[in-house]
């Protein structure tokens, strides 16, 4: 009976549940699982209202994050592309400027969340966002290593509440039956970041190398932070901030759009943004969903990470006569493929766990299929054939991220200061474990064999499967109910307010008919 109920199905002889008898009245109506809300079609206007998001927060949200995982993640394009050479680079100093710039983020992450819920969204990232594009730029003029190691810490604590903000911002504006497929689109720009950075670098090397005196990833880092610096204004115009506080200067919005996203927010009963207290820290730490995300996350991101080797297995591979199999520009295009993959997959499970209401399947699904490369890559001695195969099926299983905060979003419908900080310091976390676990799991030393990380990665998708059954039995078990609880008790309390408010308006409007009764009278009489 319980698995079952997991999977959405029921059992014979069991009584209709209320989507059920809500589709008997309106076919196109459904109920949302965590507070029992009746949701019907979505009107003309309200879907206007989700183009007009579409077309500028989401646009500029996507654009922003391309640009923030450009500037995150060209050093491994530079890496290939004659930085390695030009500052004499070796051993694990390559890891490291992951792990400077991972410490950086982690420290950071957790304030940033913090100020963001007192300082306003449009005023707080965009500024922030400037600030590592100066950076980004001065990267150009690094001579040795221990520079880079410096610029990259102040790069990721700066860049720290870009991502998990940009979630926030779209967990208030959209709705359960919108957000994964949103949150995908978003995510997916971490890919196209990541694709742009090879494909950037592989036209500045053959076209800007040496222009100038620079070398062609010196050029990268100033087109990147020239890049960030022009989207990091259009920020403070184009950032929405929240429906019930919304930013003046957001142009594209009117009263009628404000009103309109209230009225959803309504709706759906989820809860308004509030600021950070010591209370919400302490409501969240007491809980057990804060750490089952926390562990999820982690667990899924870290094992999905053998992709980003995937260039450095490129370089090794030599030709009989010893050289290179691909060229430098060649080793940075490669990769494309597999991100082309993961844009699709990403788009196709958000699409798929919005439109089925399911967050789980999605998760597991990929996990399983991540077990597979696992088990190809730690054989090691099979054809190169395989390892092509095994690095392009890591690219499937990058689409985990959308459906967990889409989760998150759903089991905490009443507390959004819980959403925000079990976000921050879900990614928090993972960003101080990655901080140590690229060196630890996949030294540079070891390339392009691993001798432990595939192994580890088969252990963390198994420890994802095992994580999302249980928080989705858990779910079905027992936020389900006590949300749906809280909701009625919420309408209840709504309803009562309600008719107080007119029961005192009726006494007001009789108490005002007596004392003109009166007035009435003692005029007729005064006129006698």
């Amino acid at each position: 009976m319980v698995f079952s109920s997991m999977l959405g199905f029921r059992a014979k002889g069991h009584p209709k549940d209320e989507a059920e008898v809500a589709a008997v009245v309106d076919p196109s109506a459904h109920i949302d699982p965590q507070t029992g809300a009746v949701i019907e079609k979505k009107t003309k206007k309200e879907r206007l209202f989700v183009a007009r998001l579409d077309a500028v927060l989401l646009v500029y949200c996507c654009i922003s994050q391309t640009i923030k995982y450009l500037d995150q993640q060209n050093i491994s394009a530079a890496y290939v592309s004659g930085m390695k050479e030009e500052l004499s680079l070796y051993g694990n100093e390559y890891n490291y400027f992951t792990t400077w710039f991972n410490v950086g983020y982690a420290i950071f992450l957790i304030p940033s969340q913090i100020v963001i819920t007192h300082v306003r969204p449009s005023l707080w990232l965009p500024t922030l966002e400037a600030f590592w594009g100066v950076l980004t730029v001065s990267m150009y003029k690094v001579h040795n290593y221990k520079q880079v190691y410096v610029l990259r810490a102040f790069i990721g604590a700066l860049e720290a509440t870009c991502y998990p903000g940009a979630i926030m911002l779209l967990m208030s504006w959209y709705t359960p039956v919108e957000l994964a497929f949103r949150i995908g689109f978003y995510h997916s720009c971490q890919t196209v970041g990541n694709m742009l950075a090879g494909a950037l670098q592989a036209a500045i090397y053959t076209n800007l190398d040496g222009i100038n005196g620079i070398s062609g990833w010196r050029w990268m880092m100033i087109i990147d932070g020239i890049l960030t610096l022009v989207i990091s204004l259009a920020g403070f115009f184009l950032i929405p901030d929240f429906p019930s506080k919304p930013n003046p200067m957001s142009f594209w919005l009117r009263p009628k759009h404000i009103a309109i996203a209230v009225e959803r927010t309504k709706k759906f009963k989820r809860a308004d943004n509030k600021k950070f207290t010591l209370n919400s820290v302490k409501k969240a730490l007491t809980g057990p969903l804060f750490y089952i995300f926390v562990i999820h996350l982690f667990s899924s991101v870290i094992s999905q990470q053998s992709y980003t080797y995937f260039n450095l297995w490129l370089k090794s591979l030599k030709n009989a006569d010893g050289t290179a199999r691909w060229t430098v520009a060649q080793v940075n295009l490669l990769p494309l493929i597999g991100g082309a993959i993961t844009i699709v997959t990403i788009w196709f499970w958000g699409f798929v766990s919005d439109y089925y209401q399911t967050r789980w399947i999605p998760v597991v699904v990929q996990a399983c299929i991540g077990i597979i490369p696992g088990i190809i890559m730690s054989i090691w001695h099979v054809s190169d054939a395989a390892k092509y195969f095994s690095y392009f099926i890591v690219y499937l299983t990058l689409a985990t991220a959308p459906p967990i905060w889409a989760w998150l979003s759903d089991l905490n419908p009443f507390d959004a200061e819980q959403r925000a900080f079990t976000l921050g310091f879900a990614i928090a976390f993972y960003y101080a474990c990655g901080a140590w676990s690229g060196p630890l799991i996949w030294p540079a030393k070891t390339a392009p064999h691993y001798k432990y990380g595939w192994q580890v990665t088969i252990a963390l998708w198994i420890l994802v499967i095992i994580m999302a059954c249980s928080l989705r039995y858990i779910e079905v078990k027992h936020i389900r109910p006590k949300n749906r609880r809280i909701a009625q008790e919420k309408e209840e309390a709504a309803r009562a307010a309600e008719r107080e408010a007119e029961l005192q308006a009726e006494q007001d409007a009789d108490k005002k008919d007596v004392q003109v009764t009166r007035i009435t009278s003692i005029r007729s009489r005064d006129s006698v």
